[in-house]
């Protein structure tokens, strides 16, 4: 069975750091395109970032983009975020999901990580 868990979520001052995992199972990570979504608290799903196994070409939302990188490494079956000069508009809870294509959407996702940028 697939299996998503997310970690690295933490407590971080504005301006800082910080850097998520998500160790996949149950299928070949190396052929699925991975994304990144966040759920800010009393807001709706925010689709963050993807990365597609094709060249590993990368996406990013627009608020996020030179601040947030996403990558794979798939001799480890992991998903990582690197998220630099964080503001508190990046608090939210963020689940790393498998993309299942056009048709599917995405189709398994993690239990997520909480990030809480705060002074």
């Amino acid at each position: 069975e697939v299996q998503l868990v997310e970690s690295g979520g933490g407590l971080v001052q504005p301006g800082g750091s910080l850097r998520l995992s998500c160790a996949a199972s149950g299928f070949t990570f190396s052929s699925s395109a991975m994304s990144w979504v966040r759920q800010a608290p009393g807001k709706g799903l925010e689709w963050v970032s993807s990365i597609l196994t094709h060249h590993s070409d990368t996406y990013y939302t627009e608020s996020v983009k030179g601040r947030l990188t996403i990558s794979r490494d798939n001799a480890k079956n992991t998903l990582y975020l690197q998220m630099t000069s964080l503001k508190s508009d990046d608090t939210a809870v963020y689940y790393c999901a498998k993309d299942g294509g056009d048709y599917y959407g995405l189709v398994a996702w993690g239990q997520g990580t909480q990030v809480t940028v705060s002074s």
